[in-house]
Formats: C-alpha cells, structure tokens, sequence
C-alpha cells in the first residue's frame, strides 16, 4: 500500500487507558505495514505480527468496555456489539484470506486496509462518543449479529450459485452512499398480519452486464431494455430465496414493485431504520442489500411502478436514468454533511437544479461516500455531534488521495470567536446558516466560477 497511519491529537479521546492503546495499534499496524513493503518477507513474521495486532485489539476491547462499564455508558450494548462483529467476524474473514492467499502482497494490503480504515473510522465515531454521553443510534434497529452473520453467509452463498461470483461483505451498516453508475430496485411485500417488508437492492450497472449480461452473450456495455428486465426477474428469484429465511414472508405477496433513481432512493432509505444494511464487494461490481419490517404500509411517492406494462415503464426509467447521468456528469457533485434532515432536504433543493447533490449525516459516511464517489466539493457542518466537522475536515486533508478536496464549513454560530477557531483549520471558506437560501446559492454558484477561471490557461 505504501502508506502508515499518523497519529495525531484528533485521536486522542482523553481517557488514558484508551488512548493509549489506540497509538499502540496504530503503532503494530505501521509495522505491519512495513513488513508488507519487503521484498523478502517471512510467512511467519507476518503470522506474528498479525496474531500481536488481534492480541492487542481484544485486550483494548476489554478495557474499553471496562471504562464505559465504569461510567454506566448508556451506548455499551451498541459499542460492544461493533466490537464483538470485529473481532468475531471482520478479523477471522481476513485471516482466513492471508492464509487461502499465502500471504501475498494483496492479501497483505486487504489485511491493512481494512483493519487500518475501521481503526481510524471507529476511533473518530464510536469512540469520541464515549466522552459526549452520546449514543450511536443510526443503527439501534439492526438486526443481532448472528442474524447479520446468517443472511450475510445467505447471501454470498446466492450469488454464487446464481453467478458463480467471490463475494465478500464490506459492512453490515450501508448508509446508502452512491457507489458508481447505479440501478436501485424495491420491492415491497404484504403479509396476512398487513406487515409491510420491504427489500432494496442496489446493483453497480457493470455488475449487471459483466453478470446477466455474459450469460445472455450481449456485447452491450451498458443496460438495455431486455437486460433489465432480466435483471428485474433475477432480482424477484434471488428475492424468492432469501425469503426462505423469513417464515411470515413465505405466503405474503408482492405488494408493490419500482425502479428508483438514486435521489429517488435516497429519500426512502433515509425514512427507513433498516434490520438489515449490507454492501458486498462481488468482484465485479458492487452490490447492496436492505430489509425493513413495518407495522403499517404508507404510500410513497417514488420511482417507477412496474405494473402490466412493464416494458415501456423500464424504458422509461432507462431513458430518464441516462439522462440523469449525463446530465450529472456535466455538474459539479457536491457532499452536503450535516447531521440535520431538514438541513440535507434544504441544501438539496436549494443546490439540486444546478450541481449533483450527495449527503452524509455522519463523519463515518462521509468518509465513505468521498470514497466511493468524489465530490467536487464538500458542505460540512461544523457543529456535528459525536464526530466533529473538524475532525472530518483533518481526516480528508491527512489522505493523500482526498486532500485537494474543497471543504467549506456551514456554521450556525457567527460570533468573533467561534469563526476565528473554523478559520484557523484552513477550509477554503465557511457559510453561516443563517444566510438566506439565495445568499447561500449564490456563495457556492461564485466558488465554482473562482475556481474555473483560475483552472483556465491565462494568455
């Protein structure tokens, strides 16, 4: 990978037995780094200098949960549950790898990705809450872990015997961040109780193609009508499947079926509190599984519904779906952060006409959306709970790839002290909240101009 993890004082979560564990695996993960830079290097000094990394991450865990045991922390089931899925889950998969692998240099460099990006995103998240009294609520509704294990497993093991694909599980918290050119798919069930379960599946397009679309030999690169409707069928039978695990599931009917654009989907997920929130890595493409249960079915207006005319309505949300890439390709994207619903739906009707508007309400995925889909520029509240907005703007400008990337603060608070501390982090500017919508436009519309006429070759 060629990189290290530097520790600096955004780490730090002021109680000494956790900080100072946090720079020990810090420490052993640089290590680990250099040892997979050798040329030359021993399977067994590898094994060792992993089996040390797990040692010390447990014993952490321990006494992590030993201090928030000690101040009653009201968000320790929470906190040792994303403990328990790492050491229980997370690490034995990636272990499992090293040794099906030999150790190779991929393997190696998987091994430290994963364990390196949920260090830093763990410590600035779940972490920093300990001190604040708060408690991550974003995922309260999942599923227990077992059950995340077995649909996980379920779910692997269905795409591989429909597609033969390798998959493996990214996380079991998916946010509903973009990842690529998508396709996102509802399909909503009714049992005899008027339960409402409700499925999301999002398919990266090249997934589709490099998948349904070999098996169909079409040399098109990109979805057409027939493709999806295939698509549409294979996503009920993979659907059918996973039913199988749901015994109330099995005599409920298809409710309703649509075809999402991702603002589309966007605005239902984020009106979810999903059991089940899963991104895999297929190998060819990214996939992502969601599963909601509801006491009562409400109507929603979104996406296209598929009815009896079901080869019309998918042309037009192909048609409208390349539209909409094209068009976006021609905007700027822009990353609204902001812990605020409200404030999310604001910015994006405010911004959505003229730039490609993504959102985060967390540090954590923000960090992932930047990941999977960079934004010309970022809108980050500076007041966020739990993680910092300067805690997320350090985490951007201390990697390499992302550091380039304009950040303007969004502050509520415009006093002489209070805009002294948010200049002093260096941001390319900040907006105060309480500017009129067109005030706001019109600071954001400027910065793009700024920035075109200074990318333009002077005469």
């Amino acid at each position: 990978m060629g990189n290290k993890l530097a520790w600096s004082d955004r780490y730090n979560v002021g109680v000494d037995i956790i900080d100072r564990e946090h720079k020990k695996l810090f420490r052993i993960l640089n290590k680990l780094f250099d040892i997979g830079q050798m040329e030359e290097k021993s399977r067994w000094v590898c094994q060792e200098a992993v089996k040390y990394f797990k040692d010390h991450a447990i014993q952490h865990f321990q006494d992590e949960e030993g201090y928030m045991i000690s101040i009653d922390y009201a968000g320790l089931e929470m906190h040792k549950r994303i403990h328990d899925n790492f050491r229980d889950i997370t690490l034995p998969a990636l272990e499992k790898e090293l040794e099906q692998k030999n150790y190779s240099e991929n393997a190696i460099d998987h091994f430290l990705g994963v364990c390196a990006g949920w260090l830093i995103g763990h410590t600035l998240t779940e972490d920093q809450a300990i001190m604040s009294g708060e408690t991550i609520k974003q995922w309260e509704n999942l599923m227990p872990e077992e059950e995340q294990a077995v649909m996980g497993q379920a779910i692997i093991s269905q795409l591989y015997r429909m597609f033969r694909l390798e998959s493996r599980l990214i996380s079991n918290c998916y946010g509903g961040e973009k990842f690529g050119d998508g396709i996102y798919y509802r399909l909503i069930y009714r049992t005899k109780e008027n339960k409402k379960w409700e499925f999301l599946l999002v398919f990266e397009e090249q997934l589709i193609v490099k998948t349904i679309g070999s098996v169909m030999e079409t040399k098109s690169k990109t979805i057409n009508v027939m493709l999806m409707n295939v698509a549409r069928y294979t996503a009920r039978q993979f659907i059918e499947h996973i039913k199988e695990h749901f015994p109330p599931l099995l005599q409920a009917d298809v409710k309703e079926e649509q075809l999402l654009t991702y603002e589309q989907f966007e605005k239902v997920f984020e009106k979810h509190s999903p059991q089940f929130s899963l991104l895999f890595d297929t190998g060819k493409g990214y996939f992502a599984y969601c599963m909601t249960i509801g006491d009562t079915l409400q109507n929603e207006d979104a996406g296209t519904s598929i009815t009896e005319n079901a080869m019309a309505e998918v042309e037009k949300y192909l048609n409208q779906n390349q539209a909409d890439k094209i068009a976006a390709r021609k905007k700027k994207k822009i990353l609204v952060v902001d812990d605020s619903d409200f404030m999310l739906e604001t910015m994006r009707q405010l911004l959505g006409e003229d730039y490609a508007v993504l959102t985060a309400t967390s540090g954590l995925s923000a960090f992932r959306s930047i990941t999977l889909d960079r934004p010309d520029l970022v809108l980050l509240d500076y007041e966020m709970p739990v993680c910092k907005g300067s805690q997320i703007l350090e985490m951007i400008r201390s990697e390499k790839d992302f550091a380039d990337i304009p950040v303007i603060f969004l502050t509520s608070k415009v006093d002489r002290e209070s805009v002294k501390k948010v200049v002093e982090l260096k941001p390319q500017g900040y907006l105060s909240k309480s500017l009129s919508p067109e005030q706001v436009k019109k600071e954001v519309d400027l910065f793009f101009e700024k920035i075109t006429h200074e990318d333009e070759p002077s005469l």
